[in-house]
């Protein structure tokens, strides 16, 4: 009798199990359909990681997300949108067709229909953002360009941030754009200057890329007589030999002068320029001999998995300390 009532128990307890796990089905199923990405969501983080690559690397992680993706028209779409704001915000550098110089990528030179002005040569450049070409030139207008009052000191100036540049980096291009003002007739008035230098050294071959960008914005101003100087300063660098170590550095200053004639302000306007800059690459390179005290020891356990004692002593045993070393010119 015992044992038919819990024969008879477990016969009727088993279809509750049943639909029990059939719910437990249905409910894993609606969660993997709710877990589904839509086409918008998957565009948002193809552009986030286009948009997050390190210098010098967009096309490598474009070929990625392309191939996880699996559909052009998406990445087609995410590639449109990335490329351009990813362009900007690294100064890319891009010869002109006619090789009359180079135009920088950048808000403050932009135009209408992906077409970049050229302050130096006086030339508008349009971009092919995800080749990343200049694919034609043109004359700038009239109306492109600031008056020859604002010419005159965006000259002066553009001329020492050049001789500023050569001098200081290997494969730097820098340009000087009116950012306010550019109507100025004579004196009397207010007008701005955005000051860009970008330099970028990319070597995929040997596991390290990185580059310099920095902004500057002059400031004249008229009725006290003094020029305002601030300065944006970011570094990134990329290094991944058996590794992936990555420098995102970011500063910012600020400065004064006199507001002069066109060629005076452009010689105390550089200078600053040439101070403030010096001085951070200083800090940077006082930072890096603090590593092994510092840096290193935080990236890692005090004691890793193969129970050897990292040797904090003497770093100069791997090899990202060596080439460090080597291209900061350290030790020599």
């Amino acid at each position: 009798m015992i044992a038919f009532i819990l024969l008879n128990e477990s016969k009727r307890e088993e279809p509750n199990n049943l639909i029990h796990s059939s719910l437990s089905m249905a409910e894993e199923e609606e969660e993997e359909e709710e877990t589904e990405l839509s086409e918008k969501q998957k565009i948002e983080i193809a552009k986030w990681f286009l948009l997050n690559s390190p210098p010098g690397e967009i096309y490598y992680v474009a070929k990625d997300v392309k191939s996880i993706l699996n559909d052009d028209d998406l990445y087609n779409q995410a590639a449109s949108e990335a490329f351009p704001v990813y362009n900007k915000s690294h100064f890319i550098s891009l010869p002109m067709p006619d090789r009359s110089g180079d135009v920088l990528v950048t808000s403050f030179g932009e135009l209408e229909g992906y077409a970049y002005l050229d302050p130096r040569t006086a030339q508008v450049a349009i971009v092919d953002h995800v080749k990343q070409v200049c694919t034609e030139v043109r004359p700038a207008t009239d109306e492109e360009l600031p008056s020859p009052y604002i010419e005159e000191f965006r000259c002066a100036l553009d001329a020492e941030i050049l001789k500023y540049v050569e001098e200081s980096y290997p494969k730097g291009v820098c340009s000087v754009y009116c950012s306010n003002g550019k109507d100025v007739e004579g004196p009397g008035s207010d007008f701005e200057f955005a000051v860009v230098i970008s330099a970028a050294r990319h070597s995929p071959q040997n596991f390290c890329n990185g580059s310099w960008c920095s902004v500057w914005n002059i400031e004249f101003k008229d009725d006290q007589q003094t020029v305002e100087v601030k300065g944006k300063i970011e570094v990134d660098a990329h290094y991944f030999e058996e590794g992936n170590v990555q420098l995102d550095a970011k500063h910012e200053c600020k400065d004064s002068t006199l507001f002069q004639a066109p060629d005076d302000c452009a010689v105390s306007i550089s200078s600053i320029i040439r101070h403030h800059e010096t001085e951070y690459l200083a800090s940077l390179e006082a930072s890096y001999l603090n590593l092994p005290d510092s840096t290193f020891k935080d990236l890692r356990r005090k004691l890793p998995v193969t129970r050897t004692l990292f040797p904090w002593h003497n770093t100069l045993q791997f090899s990202l300390t060596r080439d460090i070393s080597k291209e900061l010119g350290i030790g020599k």
